[in-house]
């Protein structure tokens, strides 16, 4: 049995780009940015970014360029995948992700000003705050009213 997945959740490096294949399929090409934050030899704090590249195919590319900007959230899901070609007699190759899932993640107040007015607005209201926590009865939970 061979396996080949990837997930990676991420803040996008720059916008979307989205293209068109000859065949008429839309294509569009994401950078993410993961952090990672380890504790080396000596004890110190220590955070490493890596950059990936992604790729979306169809309508999720389409929705991604239109709802996606730098510095926003994303999940991703896909498979990985390397690329070669030849460049003025040189092998240049690419990996990169190739996306099956795209799940958006959560506006972040600097990207909702930087153009991700793209976004559907809530009906009507200029509110630019966070949606309201739904409000839960106040009445303490009696562990014994648990069915398991």
């Amino acid at each position: 049995m061979y396996l080949n997945k990837a997930m990676i959740y991420g803040n996008l490096t720059r916008d979307p780009e989205l293209k068109a294949l000859p065949s008429g399929i839309q294509v569009c090409s994401l950078s993410i940015a993961t952090n990672r934050v380890y504790n080396d030899r000596d004890g110190k704090r220590q955070e490493l970014t890596d950059f990936h590249n992604v790729v979306v195919f169809g309508k999720q590319a389409e929705n991604s360029a239109k709802y996606l900007s730098k510095g926003n959230g994303v999940y991703i899901e896909g498979r990985i995948q390397t690329r070669s070609w030849e460049k003025d007699g040189q092998k240049q190759y690419r990996t990169e992700i190739v996306a099956d899932r795209v799940q958006f993640g959560p506006k972040n107040g600097s990207a909702s000003s930087s153009g991700a007015s793209s976004a559907p607005a809530a009906s009507g209201s200029d509110d630019s705050k966070a949606p309201s926590v739904p409000d839960y009865p106040e009445e303490e939970i009696n562990p014994e009213d648990i069915p398991f």
